[in-house]
């Protein structure tokens, strides 16, 4: 496979980054992901932090190189995720689970698979077109949907953040899988949170991807939406990918920091996190570049022990 991948996270102006993304990806078959943990229930972070491991844990223990069913995985890994928050939180006496939403998308022999809960979104962008978009679990979309509120509406409408989907909740989540799309030469799949796509329209969303690449077009649209929510911000995560095809050894990957898989060696998962040491004090929030490569460390630990946050064992 060949593609361009690119991934950032912004604090906003909020005080934690609840936000958590990843990829990983072996010769046959790329996973990404994108959480956010829900700020009106405690430890929002733990909960978007346990989503990721476990899920990439699953798919690193599953792919080999490929998943043989991306709808079971997602099915199974949304599940485990959402026991291992309520083990949280019985180890830890708490009155509820932290809770998450969660956008994710298998790619495989050149078709996309995606699922999500909640309120993160997943783009396919195709030219200077949005041809597939999830669609929300709340409450501001079924007012939407019913005709009873505007689009412009939505962004400063008071029941915005009410979501009736979510990880870690007392009842299980519902996993929403889209049917798989083959990908198109130049297609770009975009994931995100509502602190990106809550303040850009969707136009605003395809003409940032329009005759540039994803390196270009992630900080660009990450830093319009920032400004323009002003000081309040919120935390603002995306992983934008544009897919290039299968390859074979003869052929000369594209420009602009390509991946390649044919460079990684069978029964291998590659994996990138950017992630943040979870904290229970905002204040000690402030991160080092040490504290935070000992943090992506300790994730690559974890994805690496696989298995062992799976099946509720």
């Amino acid at each position: 496979m060949r593609f361009s991948i690119y991934q950032e996270s912004k604090k906003g102006g909020r005080k934690v980054n609840q936000d958590r993304m990843g990829y990983l990806y072996t010769r046959d078959s790329l996973l990404m992901l994108v959480c956010d943990g829900m700020g009106g229930h405690a430890r929002g972070e733990v909960a978007a932090q346990i989503t990721l491991q476990t899920m990439a844990s699953i798919y690193q223990r599953d792919a080999k190189p490929l998943l043989r069913d991306p709808v079971r995985y997602f099915e199974g890994a949304v599940l485990a995720a959402h026991r291992e928050l309520h083990r949280y939180r019985a180890e830890h006496s708490l009155p509820e689970a932290p809770r998450t939403t969660v956008v994710a998308c298998v790619v495989q022999q050149g078709i996309a698979t995606w699922a999500h809960v909640g309120d993160s979104r997943l783009y396919l962008v195709r030219g200077s077109r949005i041809v597939e978009r999830t669609v929300d679990h709340s409450r501001v979309h079924h007012l939407l949907a019913a005709g009873l509120i505007r689009p412009e509406d939505v962004r400063d409408h008071p029941e915005r953040n009410r979501i009736f989907n979510c990880i870690g909740a007392f009842v299980a989540p519902t996993v929403e899988v889209n049917r798989p799309l083959a990908l198109r030469n130049g297609d770009t799949l975009l994931l995100c949170t509502d602190g990106l796509w809550g303040v850009l329209n969707d136009r605003d969303i395809a003409e940032g991807f329009a005759k540039t690449t994803v390196m270009r077009a992630v900080p660009a649209l990450m830093e319009t939406a920032l400004s323009a929510a002003g000081h309040d911000a919120d935390n603002c995560t995306a992983i934008a990918m544009t897919w290039s095809g299968s390859e074979s050894v003869e052929m000369v990957p594209p420009t602009e920091a390509p991946v390649s898989t044919l460079v990684i060696p069978d029964g291998a998962v590659a994996s990138t996190i950017q992630i943040p040491r979870a904290v229970d004090d905002p204040a000690e929030e402030s991160l080092s570049e040490t504290d935070i490569d000992d943090a992506v460390a300790e994730i690559q630990q974890a994805i690496a022990r696989s298995g062992k946050l799976i099946d509720g064992k």
